[in-house]
């Protein structure tokens, strides 16, 4: 997989570097030429310095040819301009960009050519209450633009799901248990697998489908 990311900041060296152990063939644009200079020794990819922001800048780095562009500048406004480029002028079949300022979450959408938008404060805030929830609903990750979602829930001991199996509990058509955490442990969700107290179960749900999953897993 090809993928270009614009920024070479810690978030998206970060990126570049695991996505390279991959195997994945990495595009860095930097527009900093001080900051291209000192970095692009440190990782053995494809380095440009160029502003992603210009159409220009990334037909000279061939960017049709790429599959996912990450959009990984500590400015909102560059992030918004490099998904709508890369999405409108070389349709990209994926775009992913990171949100600095939570206020700015709602920009973050397919009409900026957003695929998936990651906003690290909001997935703080996901750990933090994932760490002390029992019993209520934490939304770990937005899909669809926020029309699906990641959900987990800490069974309480009054919970209705406590003691009946995956296939009793009536899980609704657009959602699916797709893992239950045990003991620290990793439990592949089956027809059959029986929830307990404690048990932390991940749902994937549509938003239109999330009540009817709070109802079966924490009660009304």
């Amino acid at each position: 997989m090809k993928v270009a990311i614009a920024g070479a900041g810690s978030v998206g060296t970060a990126i570049a570097a695991d996505l390279k152990g991959s195997g994945h063939d990495i595009l860095i644009l930097e527009k900093d030429p001080d900051l291209f200079q000192r970095l692009r020794s440190s990782l053995d990819v494809k380095w440009i310095c160029a502003d992603a922001c210009e159409v220009s800048a990334l037909q000279n780095a061939g960017l049709e040819e790429v599959d996912v562009v990450v959009a990984a500048t500590g400015d909102d406004e560059d992030n918004l301009v490099i998904s709508l480029l890369a999405k409108q002028e070389f349709a990209v079949p994926r775009v992913v960009a990171r949100v600095n300022h939570p206020k700015n979450q709602w920009l973050f959408n397919e009409s900026w050519g957003v695929d998936v938008s990651v906003s690290t404060p909001q997935l703080l805030a996901a750990l933090v209450e994932e760490a002390v929830s029992v019993g209520a609903i934490v939304r770990l990750l937005q899909f669809d633009h926020g029309r699906a979602n990641l959900i987990e829930v800490t069974l309480a001991e009054d919970s209705p799901a406590a003691g009946a199996t995956i296939a009793d509990l009536g899980i609704p058509r657009d959602a699916t248990v797709v893992a239950v955490v045990r003991d620290d442990h990793l439990v592949v969700p089956r027809g059959d697998t029986t929830l307990g107290t404690g048990d932390e179960v991940l749902v994937l749900a549509t938003s239109e489908a999330e009540a009817q999953v709070k109802a079966l897993l924490i009660g009304h």
